[in-house]
């Protein structure tokens, strides 16, 4: 069976031989892009499929039921509901920052997933900064939630996009926190340094009560950044209608909700190599 990295050697010299070297570094990004974004679409939907179901069974009710078998189709349904629907822009919108707003929100997203490690030698770039990395590009979307409150010129988005904010960055600090309690158990901050030390066992573990702290911290922490229940204030939908996003439609509003399922993919990502080893089970 061919290993990851034969098979992305394979690729880069092929390209190599055929396009030159100019060329195959252009036709590796846009392949990787053309990767990422695919990987987004699938999570985006099995990530809400999910959660729907999930939520059903602990509130004792059904759920997605009817599009598809046992409503495996509703997602899909869904997304194209929103590809067809029309994308509106309130009048007294700041229009530049309105459109630009998702578009920052998914770039970010997209960018924390440069260091993630899916498997040995399976990483997009290997940076000896990771975690820093990790969680420096995180607090972009901050930036991108207060400008689609700010434009959209509605009240109760911009007091959406304040709690979010505060919410995010107040949280921010318990997760850095967390985040650098496993750093100094580890003594670097590369992604695969981090996995490569709980070779021998995973830091919740060996690092005792001060890394089963540093867990519990951090899932709270990320919880509440990523807006789920019950830290879900910034969308509260009795007070502020939506949140930040309450005037977007179609594919606008589309790209803030599948930011906000690929953050919980991410932050996911993040304990499973902090706390559990990364792929190191499976290797």
């Amino acid at each position: 069976m061919i290993s990851l990295e034969a098979l992305k050697n394979e690729v880069q010299n092929w390209l190599q031989l055929h396009v030159g070297s100019t060329m195959a570094l252009i036709a590796e990004s846009v392949l990787l892009g053309i990767l990422v974004i695919a990987l987004f679409a699938v999570l985006g939907l099995l990530l809400v499929f999910m959660e729907r179901k999930v939520s059903a069974v602990m509130q004792i009710r059904l759920g997605p039921n009817r599009v598809g078998p046992k409503g495996w189709l509703q997602t899909s349904a869904d997304t194209l509901k929103l590809m067809l629907k029309e994308g509106l822009t309130p009048d007294g919108a700041d229009k530049f920052l309105f459109n630009l707003a998702p578009f920052i929100i998914m770039i970010a997203a997209m960018l924390i997933m440069v260091p993630v490690a899916f498997a040995r030698n399976f990483q997009i770039w290997d940076i000896n900064i990771g975690v820093l990395y990790i969680s420096s590009v995180a607090s972009i979307s901050v930036i991108a939630i207060l400008m689609a409150g700010w434009s959209s010129n509605n009240k109760y988005s911009l007091l959406g996009a304040m709690r979010s904010g505060a919410q995010i960055i107040s949280y921010e600090l318990s997760a850095g926190i967390a985040v650098i309690t496993m750093i100094i158990l580890t003594g670097s901050l590369s992604v695969n340094d981090i996995i490569a030390s709980q070779e021998n066992g995973w830091w919740i573990f060996k690092g005792h009560i001060p890394a089963i702290i540093a867990f519990v911290i951090f899932m709270i922490a990320v919880t509440a950044e990523t807006n789920r229940a019950p830290f879900d204030l910034a969308e509260a939908e009795s007070e502020l209608t939506a949140g930040f996003h309450t005037e977007y439609s179609g594919m606008k509003f589309a790209l803030f909700f599948l930011a906000e399922y690929i953050n919980i993919f991410i932050v996911c990502a993040v304990a499973a190599i902090l706390f559990f080893g990364g792929w190191m089970p499976f290797h």
